[in-house]
């Protein structure tokens, strides 16, 4: 996350030009949703909901949640699920644990050497901190490793690929130079770690090294732990290499819970394992392999760091590689909790969080679950005094997210039939610090969570935080047009969801309408994934007061409340078909910026305008001559467009003149289940192309970026992959889509109009 700052003046310029409704503490008393005596009553519930979580209360519950490592699989894992469950029982709640048996590798055999031009064995290994409590159990920590990826036992020269990403590999087809046969070397960082080694092994490499440089993740950023929060020298970052963009989850189970009888896939059909054998390390071990490499210098944009110039090899530096992990299935944990519905308890706000870690994990996860026990803790003190939730409340506490999200997918697979009728929304956390509010997810719920936003109050500034995010939103804006839009238009764009955490099953594989939350931007961050990640450093570098954690509570916890207790659902489609015309719009403007690419590489061909690398003895290969992008027909798409917006008109009109109605004397069933259908429409069974359990057709991981988010996915990936024939197919997939999410928004308006 970045660190964002803005003038004070600004700041209060901003304070003064907002209307008295968007002032801290200056409610209006209505609710959208809510009748007028109702939405009185809703914000008297919530003003005490916000008053009840304790900062106090979610230090001592990080300190015990921290205290040891907690991966998969290990003692403390399965202990802490079973306090987690404990507590909520004594709180009068109704939980249980469900469990489910997945594979989970972990490490037998690790070893990298470098054997020429010098000797030289990596110490994979992190050291122990004095000062830090927790970071000396080693007999208790998983070593640096990354799961799924496949044994091997390799040597071969060693090639520097920047990021690992499809565009560096192209920057070293211009420079000549061939990874195949290779073990590559790769930074962390521009996309997620699984997608290096598979774009490595699609270019013949037969191994993969993964290092976080210290200009992204070290000494470049600020002081290293122990002194400050960035990661030190010998700090690595753990993580999981499955193919998740192909699907999440249980490698051996998709598409179905990993219970008690379900078909298992045998380990060489799994198709979400690496290719080749990979390993992350520190930089102080990757130090001396970049430092023994020759061959040209690297391109200015691609060097690090580390004291030394950075060349990209291949020769002389030879390295070996082994891995080797056992294949055992552990147990998952979910604790699960239900409040049942008052009114409308076949309707369900499921919200999220995971315990598991990769070691101590107190920033990842433990800082956003502590919250999500404070809300079920204020939860269960609102239920003595008479609050009943009009629908029902499922929380979980997921475990084996870490390793690819299996704890949840695992769940919802399993209830996936159950949720395709019930499941409203979902409401997710992962990792929560100091700073501004961010929110991503369905943007049918995006004036929604800008309403939220606006009624809760920033810890530090005694603002909302909705005006603090606005502040940050303008203050890193990269065009005036976007500073301007940011000051002008009512509600708060929020990002869409790729993957990287528990959302991925319900939105992607489900079409439940999703949102992420979470508070970030001011703490240094570096010790992601590895063993100083625990209470010590949380306390010491990122929110020691756990007023952000209060602020993720009351954000959370007031939503999941509204959502619950509304007696119409608080969806709106006006901002879902602004965002869409904006996706439509960027796609035509992909294949615009292709087709000038073509021709400037053909005007550089024609007069032998060719860049050279620093090195000369190294010329940058001519660019290679593309075929001509050609036309495609966007009508079908935009045609969705033009439907969908004009049903997100019709039925904002319709809402609005209900809710200035006073919503007296009307029943909402036929509306609300239209509007729970909105998300899924948004689905195709047969879901993308090459990866079907990614049915949702707004947004998807990226193929080659993991976590980001690729929106019209179908779409942007086939031509981005110059594959013109399926981009033209999918345009009209994606239309029809459209059409059909504009029906069902129309269907909904339709009745809100009877309604009148």
């Amino acid at each position: 996350m970045r660190r964002f700052t803005l003038a004070v003046v600004l700041a209060l310029s901003l304070i003064v030009l907002l209307p008295a409704a968007q002032q801290p503490g200056m409610q209006s008393n209505s609710l959208y949703g809510f009748r007028d005596d109702e939405a009185r009553q809703q914000r008297d519930w919530e003003n005490k909901f916000r008053a009840i979580p304790s900062p106090e209360n979610m230090r001592n519950a990080m300190q015990r949640l921290s205290a040891r490592p907690h991966h998969v699989g290990s003692p403390y894992d399965k202990d802490n699920a079973e306090w987690l469950l404990a507590q909520f029982k004594s709180w009068g709640l109704d939980a249980h644990i469900e469990n489910f048996d997945v594979l989970m590798p972990t490490p037998k055999e690790r070893a990298v050497e470098m054997i020429e031009p010098t000797r030289f064995a990596l110490k994979l290994q992190e050291p122990a901190v004095a000062g830090d409590p927790t970071s000396n159990q080693q007999a208790e920590q998983l070593p640096t490793y990354n799961a799924y990826s496949i044994d091997g036992d390799v040597t071969a020269p060693l090639v520097f690929v920047n990021y690992g990403i499809p565009a560096d590999y192209d920057t070293l087809d211009r420079l000549g130079i061939s990874v195949k046969g290779a073990i590559v070397i790769a930074k962390y960082g521009e996309s997620w770690r699984g997608i290096k080694p598979k774009v490595a092994a699609e270019h013949g490499a037969v191994g993969c090294l993964i290092y976080s440089d210290p200009r992204d993740d070290g000494y470049f950023m600020g002081d290293v732990f122990p002194k400050g929060a960035w990661r030190p020298p010998d700090g690595v970052q753990r993580g999981s290499v499955m193919d998740m963009p192909t699907y999440p989850g249980d490698p051996l189970t998709p598409d179905v819970g990993a219970v008690p009888g379900a078909k298992r896939l045998d380990l060489k059909d799994v198709k979400t394992l690496t290719k080749i054998p990979v390993l992350p390390i520190s930089y102080a071990d990757a130090a001396p392999l970049l430092t023994a490499l020759t061959g040209p210098m690297a391109p200015m944009a691609w060097r690090g760091a580390l004291p030394m110039p950075y060349h990209i090899g291949p020769g002389p530096t030879k390295v070996h590689l082994k891995v080797a992990s056992n294949w055992d299935t552990k147990r998952l944990y979910d604790v699960i909790v239900r409040i049942p519905g008052s009114t409308y308890p076949d309707e369900w706000i499921v919200r999220g969080n995971h315990h598991d870690g990769w070691v101590n994990g107190a920033q990842d996860p433990i800082s956003g679950l502590v919250p999500e026990m404070e809300e079920l803790r204020a939860y269960s003190e609102l239920l003595k005094q008479g609050w009943k939730p009009k629908r029902t409340i499922i929380y979980a506490a997921w475990d084996g997210e870490e390793e690819g999200l299996l704890g949840s997918t695992e769940w919802a697979e399993t209830h996936a039939d159950e949720l395709r009728q019930k499941a409203v929304v979902y409401i997710n956390s992962d990792t929560n610090s100091r700073g501004y509010l961010g929110t991503s997810g369905s943007h049918s719920l995006e004036h929604f969570f800008n309403s939220v936003a606006k009624d809760i109050t920033d810890p530090e500034k005694n603002i909302s935080v909705w005006q603090r995010a606005r502040m940050a939103a303008i203050s890193r804006a990269q065009s005036q047009e976007r500073r301007d839009e940011t000051r002008s238009r009512p509600d708060l764009r929020i990002e869409a969801l790729g993957s990287g955490s528990d959302y991925t099953v319900f939105l992607d594989h489900l079409g439940v309408a999703s949102a992420n939350l979470g508070y970030g931007g001011e703490a240094g961050g570096g010790i992601y994934h590895s063993i100083y990640d625990d209470f010590y450093w949380y306390t010491h570098f990122d929110d020691p007061d756990f007023v952000y954690g209060k602020a993720l509570a009351q954000t959370t916890g007031t939503a999941v409340m509204r959502l619950a207790d509304a007696d119409l659902l608080p969806f709106d489609f006006s901002d879902q078909a602004d965002t869409v015309r904006r996706y439509a719009r960027e796609l035509e403007a992909l294949v615009k910026t292709q087709q000038d690419d073509v021709k400037e590489r053909d005007r550089e061909l024609q007069e032998g305008l060719f860049n050279a690398v620093s090195d000369p003895k190294h010329p940058m290969l001519p660019p290679k001559r593309d075929p001509m992008p050609p036309f495609l027909n966007f009508a079908p798409l935009n045609n969705g467009v033009e439907a969908l917006s004009r049903a997100a008109e019709r039925y904002h009109t319709a809402s609005a003149a209900v809710q200035q109605s006073g919503l007296s004397r009307v029943t909402f069933a036929e509306t609300n289940k239209l509007l729970m259908e909105t998300e899924r429409k948004l689905l195709l069974q047969q879901g993308l192309q090459n990866r079907p359990w990614f049915r949702h057709q707004l947004y998807a991981p990226g193929f080659y970026t993991g976590y980001g988010v690729k929106t019209i996915p179908a779409v942007r990936e086939a031509i981005e992959q110059k594959d013109y024939a399926e981009a033209e197919a999918a345009i009209a997939r994606v239309g029809r889509v459209l059409q059909d999410e504009a029906a069902v928004i129309n269907q909904a308006a339709e009745s809100l109009e009877r309604a009148k």
